[in-house]
């Protein structure tokens, strides 16, 4: 189906100069826009400029939910909310803590590139709950569970087979599937408790012409089964079967579609979904480093012989599409500030690893006390993370310095495997506001640069503003900025742009990240009273 079909399909829905959007599925009347909702009636890919790779999104009712990759980072496993598939917003995550082994709590060890692979969330109506099921360290599974998606979620089962790049199915009868693996994908059959497998079956194997399938999705649609999977990282692929055993049958989907981000890849993996009224649609990611992997949206239609169908634009994923035939649900900036108010952490926020939770407290800001002596910052525990807004935007942090002790690193970094940061440093009682780069790993994502200071100035008061700019559009030479208020209005350039890596093998995209780390001893802490994201 091509965009000129989909909109003349749309303008049916759209009548007079403001317009009216038809209700869900068997509306029998036509609701008028308000002001703010007659104004949105196309969308934007990506419909989310953050890093949410090998995303899956699913629905229940009138309500739509994504879960992405975070690797090393914790909590893992986020979830967020929707009601028109476009506006999207955090409301959790479904691993509370990445228990999964010391080396995630940065003893013994260090679990980077690692953890939260791709994993599948479903929802099983006998029992109205949601499960989340990924592998860890390609040894063994993990089922969390929980009956509010916004948690709390509950560790439910380990299972002895690692289900690389898994797919959860519940059938319609209440059974539990998993669709996995690399070029041979197989399918299991949990238990009626999901604690335990009950059966496993090889079910296809790649043809050496396409090369590697993997990314698995499940889907049950008009009595047909579907194992939606991805050649990474240009091309999308389909098996129907008629049952979840086989034999399946393959056909392409899209094989190196132009996408819509200029210089980013092709739009692969991620899954399908249905809106209420019967509409399918392709919530896919886009390669689009430094800044990570995007979600995008498309209209998907069906042949008449059951096989999907992606809505181009030229010939290519669309950069804009027809919004959802969904009445727009806007909801609260994935960016913004905040001022640690809350008794808790907002779920935008994932710190690098496990953290110790004895060191850091929110509430009256965040306070950060020190909990690892390192010179070594990706060592260093409790940095926490934020997510970076494309195709550009500024982190700034205000920094309570007070109770900083010789010795002390604190800062804000552009956190990836070859970093750069601007902070303070505290040594023999006097403060110096520095930037450093040449923080690096090898590819194995073992430290092999602590940090080389370019540029530093006496620092003669205990607050300071912090501040980073980055371009992440996709691309090489992509650089970030950084600059240090005293007042935190005018702001100083410090040191020279920091270019950013563009290579996709540590997965993860650049974050912002705030830490405070000890070189001599613990003790000392920082208190962070605000921290914005804005765009330009």
């Amino acid at each position: 189906m091509n965009l000129s079909d989909l909109v003349a399909s749309r303008r049916r829905l759209l009548l007079g100069g403001a317009g009216v959007l038809a209700g869900a599925a068997a509306a029998t009347a036509l609701v008028p826009f308000t002001g703010a909702e007659a104004q949105q009636t196309t969308y934007a890919n990506p419909v989310v400029w953050q890093d949410f790779a090998d995303v899956e999104v699913i629905r229940v009712g009138a309500d739509f939910y994504l879960t992405a990759s975070t690797m090393h980072y914790s909590p893992g496993a986020p979830v967020l909310h929707s009601r028109d598939l476009v506006n999207w917003e955090f409301i959790g995550h479904s691993v509370p803590s990445l228990d999964f082994g010391s080396k995630y709590d940065m003893s013994g060890g260090r679990g980077y590139v690692r953890g939260i692979w791709a994993s599948t969330i479903a929802y099983r109506p006998s029992e109205s709950r949601f499960y989340w099921l990924g592998q860890i360290d390609f040894a063994r599974s993990y089922m969390y569970t929980a009956q509010n998606p916004a948690g709390p979620w509950t560790r439910h089962a380990e299972l002895t087979r690692a289900y690389y790049d898994a797919g959860m199915l519940v059938d319609t009868d209440g059974t539990m599937y998993v669709a996995y693996g690399n070029t041979q994908i197989s399918v299991a059959q949990l238990s009626a408790d999901g604690r335990s497998e009950v059966r496993n079956q090889q079910v296809f194997s790649t043809p050496s012409g396409i090369g590697t399938l993997e990314g698995a999705r499940f889907y049950k649609i008009n009595g047909a089964y579907y194992i939606f999977l991805t050649r990474p990282a240009n091309g999308q692929y389909i098996l129907k079967s008629s049952s979840p055993w086989g034999p399946y049958e393959l056909r392409q989907v899209l094989l190196d579609m132009p996408g819509p981000i200029s210089g980013g890849g092709v739009p692969h993996q991620g899954g399908l979904v249905s809106t209420p009224g019967g509409a399918w649609y392709y919530m896919a990611f886009v390669d689009a480093y430094p800044g990570g992997r995007m979600p995008a949206l498309a209209p998907i239609t069906w042949t008449g012989d059951g096989w999907p169908q992606v809505a181009t634009v030229n010939g290519a994923w669309g950069a804009t599409y027809p919004f959802p035939n969904l009445t727009p649900a806007p909801v609260p900036s994935l960016i913004g500030t905040d001022t640690f108010t809350a008794a808790a952490l907002a779920a935008k926020w994932e710190w690098n690893h496990n953290p110790d939770n004895t060191k850091w407290t929110t509430g009256n800001g965040l306070t950060l006390r020190t909990a690892t002596v390192t010179g070594d910052l990706y060592s260093a525990r409790n940095t926490l993370t934020h997510r970076i807004q494309g195709p550009s935007s500024t982190a700034t942090v205000e920094l309570d310095l007070a109770a900083m002790r010789d010795g002390d690193r604190t800062g804000l970094a552009m956190l990836r495997d070859a970093s750069a940061w601007i902070g303070v440093k505290r040594d023999a009682g006097a403060l110096r506001v520095v930037m450093v780069d040449g923080l690096t790993m090898d590819s194995s994502w073992n430290t092999t640069g602590t940090g080389t200071e370019r540029a530093s100035a006496e620092l003669c008061t205990d607050r300071i503003w912090l501040r980073a700019s980055a371009d992440i559009r996709p691309g090489s030479g992509r650089q970030a900025t950084f600059s240090y208020s005293t007042d935190g209005t005018s702001f100083l350039r410090l040191g020279p742009a920091f270019t950013l890596n563009s290579a996709w093998q540590f997965f993860m995209g650049y974050r912002f990240a705030v830490f405070n780390h000890a070189t001599s001893a613990l003790g000392g802490a920082v208190t962070v009273d605000r921290f914005t994201v804005a765009t330009p």
